[in-house]
């Protein structure tokens, strides 16, 4: 292998095989070197990455626990209508029962001199004309 080795480096490099110089506009940049500014943006990336992870973690358990409590709300408004549907049942049940006769018997008198309020003028038909028929 190394005798390979050997007759691999006396042929010159192809123009594709060449390095890449990056001493033309700035002297001293360097693939190799570390940016002093690296560290601090990979640590905001990372930080980003898990801040937009945890936002992701709450918007859907957010989302989840939403849903399961609409289904929740539905069904109790179900029940709801089932127990008020019964009552009203009850009460046109009671209802069809009670009659003219029983009033006597709750303590209810009949009414024998009715007497109507008029006043002329009013406050809520402000619109209509004096001498209307």
């Amino acid at each position: 292998m190394r005798a390979r080795i050997q007759k691999i480096s006396k042929y010159a490099p192809s123009i594709f095989q060449g390095k890449l110089d990056f001493h033309g506009r700035r002297p001293g940049f360097s693939l190799t070197a570390e940016h002093p500014a690296e560290r601090l943006f990979l640590r905001l990336l990372i930080s980003a990455v898990v801040v937009l992870a945890c936002a992701y973690a709450y918007f859907v358990g957010a989302t989840i626990l939403n849903v399961i409590a609409r289904k929740e709300a539905l069904a109790d408004s179900v029940n709801l209508a089932t127990a008020v549907s019964k009552l009203e049942r009850e009460y046109f049940a009671i209802s069809q029962r009670v009659g003219p006769e029983d009033g006597t018997r709750l303590g209810l008198s009949p009414v024998s001199k009715t007497i109507y309020v008029h006043r002329p003028g009013n406050a809520a038909l402000s619109d209509v004309a004096r001498n209307e028929i």
